[in-house]
């Protein structure tokens, strides 16, 4: 049996339907993710403990022996010139299994993704924090990486660092300079990278995943000390991710880093993608941007008055995501089912398209 064949079949279909994501576990046929839909390619066999371990060695290469000894690892594999992906790699009940996200080669722009134009805003600032939050699987490191390319196209020039695990879309140099540092090749940690980084006079770090106490303290630092910061973070809302931060220092940190976020944090958009009525998927977007009253609401303690303040600063570049998922609905690019299903306070979206 030829395992690179089958992988090989998997990668075409995935390509051909325009899949986000590829599933391999044992005991199940190869499963692809279209439009946030999972879809068993029955044509394929299915695979027991001895292929998973056959395809998991091919993607695996070098990294074989840190991923049997760690009993997981995180990779990019690149399909001949046709595709890359993120790939994790894991044991569940002793068995290998392979998730793969799809990286598109060509950096979409912030209008060929259909987000908001307020994102454009972003990519002027000079200092700060910017954070893109939601689930997993929801876009935010597209665009990261759209925000970051626009920047690398402006007429002025920055040195941007990157810090990832792993790399995801490579970046072509334009207007700017930019290094891509990769965690376990190009560096041994997120917090190492990003304690090196404020040594290598960069104007812009874009950092993968805020994932840590450390790393989220070294963010605040460099974004306080004059440089943009750009990360990611899994939360579902402006609140909590403000909350998240906080809540990683201990106790006796926590006013110290309030006082931190609320002078640093710049933007934060938490977006969503939704199955479009027709096809494929549309971003839906909150966006909290970095106004006084935001910075004395997180200074002072008073999260819980974000919302109220995002839906009533529109003319702030502000939305919430309940005004988001009404718009489009009223637009009829999603259904009411999945507006509903996505909203965080789904009486209040009903009763903005009751008055609408």
């Amino acid at each position: 049996m030829s395992y690179q064949n089958i992988l090989e079949r998997v990668f075409e279909r995935a390509l051909a339907q325009k899949a986000s994501d590829i599933h391999i576990s044992t005991g199940r046929h190869p499963i692809i993710r279209v439009d946030g839909v999972l879809i068993s390619l029955e044509k394929e066999k299915i695979l027991n403990s001895s292929d998973t371990e056959g395809l998991a060695l091919i993607m695996l290469g070098e990294k074989k022996d840190e991923f049997f000894s760690q009993r997981e690892i995180d990779i990019s594999y690149e399909y001949r010139d046709k595709a890359r992906f993120r790939v994790n790699l894991f044991f569940q009940q002793n068995c290998i299994s392979i998730a793969m996200r799809f990286i598109p080669r060509d950096i979409r722009s912030i209008d060929d993704l259909g987000l908001p134009n307020f994102l454009h805003s972003l990519t002027e600032i000079k200092q700060g924090l910017v954070l893109i939050t939601g689930p997993t699987g929801h876009g935010k490191t597209t665009t990261l990486a759209a925000i970051v390319d626009e920047i690398n196209h402006k007429s002025k020039e920055d040195h941007i660092i990157t810090i990832e695990d792993p790399i995801e879309y490579i970046f072509t140099q334009d207007k700017s300079i930019i290094d891509q540092r990769e965690v376990g090749g190009d560096t041994k940690s997120f917090v190492r990278a990003l304690k090196s980084t404020l040594r290598q006079d960069p104007d812009i770090i874009m950092v993968g995943e805020m994932r840590d106490y450390e790393s989220i303290s070294i963010a605040l630092t460099a974004a306080e000390t004059g440089h943009l910061v750009l990360s990611t973070l899994h939360t579902n809302s402006a609140a909590q991710t403000i909350d998240r931060i906080i809540d990683v220092f201990p106790v006796n940190q926590q006013h110290q880093a309030r006082i931190q976020l609320a002078a640093t944090i710049s933007g934060i958009v938490s977006q969503r993608l939704i199955r479009r009525v027709d096809s494929g998927r549309v971003p839906v977007c909150e966006i909290m941007t970095g106004i006084p009253s935001i910075r004395n609401i997180i200074r002072e303690e008073r999260t819980h008055e974000l919302d109220m303040v995002i839906s009533t600063s529109s003319e702030k570049g502000m939305i919430s995501l309940n005004r988001s998922l009404a718009n489009l609905v009223m637009q009829r690019i999603i259904s009411l089912e999945d507006a509903l299903g996505f909203s965080l306070n789904p009486s209040e979206l009903k009763l903005m398209l009751k008055r609408a």
